[in-house]
């Protein structure tokens, strides 16, 4: 597990808890679906970047 994977995944995670947070707020729809593929991406951009 390198360092910019690892940046990554945290990076999403927060974004993960940023989108519960808006949604307990009751923030906009469109901000959470941008967030929630922002998220998504560096989820599966620090997956990806795993060396396994």
């Amino acid at each position: 597990m390198n360092g910019l994977s690892t940046v990554l995944i945290v990076v999403g995670l927060f974004f993960v808890g940023g989108i519960i947070s808006f949604v307990k707020q009751k923030m906009p729809t469109s901000l959470i679906v941008l967030l929630s593929i922002g998220a998504a991406l560096c989820l599966g951009a620090g997956i990806l970047r795993l060396e396994v």
